[in-house]
């Protein structure tokens, strides 16, 4: 593979981050959800959307020869010192499988807001959750069912 950097996130990106999620919604998680949702999804996640996460979470993008190929993001767990959460953690679909989402999340793993947490959790689709596990993530309190926003709520304490 060509050379993999990720970087603090800068707000010119958010048109190309919103762009990678709405893809990865439409072409890969709409194979575990209904369209329908897919689509309300993608329309949520617009550049204005990432900018506000950006704006609470410490944002990271992958980029390959200076393009930009997937992000990732922590944030304290409402408001928590020793708990935080990762959300969106998106790959381009034609990436999947090549590595680039673990290093995101080794990168957000040496996070401070990782780094000085004690749980950390992920509220994963339904198509992540196995790579999640495979990084250490398991059901919070060993329930595995969706959520209300159909998740699994996995963690992982330090």
């Amino acid at each position: 593979m060509d050379y993999l950097k990720i970087r603090q996130f800068k707000s010119e990106d958010a048109e190309k981050i919103s762009q990678i999620i709405k893809r990865n919604f439409l072409e890969v998680n709409i194979k575990d959800y209904n369209a329908e949702d897919m689509q309300q999804l993608s329309n949520v996640y617009n550049p204005q959307k990432v900018l506000s996460i950006a704006s609470y979470a410490h944002m990271y993008v992958a980029c390959i020869n200076n393009t930009i190929v997937g992000c990732g993001a922590i944030s304290s767990y409402w408001g928590k010192e020793d708990e935080s959460i990762l959300l969106t953690i998106f790959v381009l679909p034609e990436l999947h499988g090549k590595g680039i989402g673990s290093e995101i999340i080794n990168t957000l793993e040496n996070d401070e807001y990782f780094l000085r947490a004690k749980r950390i959790e992920i509220p994963s689709s339904i198509t992540g959750c196995e790579f999640y596990r495979k990084k250490g993530y398991d059901f919070k309190n060993g329930i595995k069912e969706l959520d209300e926003e159909n998740h699994y709520r996995l963690e992982k304490f330090r």
